[in-house]
């Protein structure tokens, strides 16, 4: 029997070939579905994050007090109430930071994120946290500041201080 050799270097070249490309679209294929792992834990870590914010005021009936009315009348409050309402915004804001933060790092889909910053509209500008943020945009990232300081009004604005106020007939 008679071997060829350049023929056979030739098949195990082919076949060696053949694995790589395997491999490779095995690999993307698994970097594909770890990055969807990936983004949906972020986004379940976001919504935990700003429920682990809001959960305490639901809980609490004098602290969904204070922050009700500090976000329509800071002055209302009593100065130990403020630095509550300072503190609940403080980790409010946080939470959407890191929301902002995932979007901008594609880790957060974009109809999600638009939901978020709906809601996030509706509360930077309500009086007392304007007034919070006016006196703390510092503490957070630049890139923040230049999302929150672009956010235009929304046409009806409510916030959990005005969204069971009567009407006027």
């Amino acid at each position: 029997m008679d071997w060829n050799w350049d023929a056979i270097s030739a098949i195990s070249q082919l076949i060696g070939s053949v694995a790589v490309v395997f491999s490779v679209l095995y690999l993307a294929i698994q970097v594909h579905r770890s990055t969807r792992v990936a983004k949906l834990a972020t986004q379940d870590a976001a919504a935990t994050a700003l429920r682990d914010v809001t959960k305490p005021l639901m809980e609490n009936a004098d602290l969904e007090r204070i922050w009700r009315i500090g976000l329509e009348d800071i002055g209302a409050l009593s100065v130990e109430e403020r630095a509550r309402f300072f503190h609940a915004a403080y980790q409010f804001l946080k939470a959407f930071e890191t929301i902002h933060f995932h979007y901008v790092y594609g880790l957060m889909d974009k109809e999600l994120f638009e939901g978020w910053h709906g809601l996030l509209r509706h509360y930077i500008l309500a009086p007392g946290m304007a007034h919070y943020w006016k006196l703390r945009p510092d503490i957070f990232s630049q890139r923040f500041r230049n999302f929150v300081d672009s956010l235009a009004p929304p046409p009806d604005q409510r916030t959990v201080g005005t969204l069971f106020k009567e009407e006027p007939s």
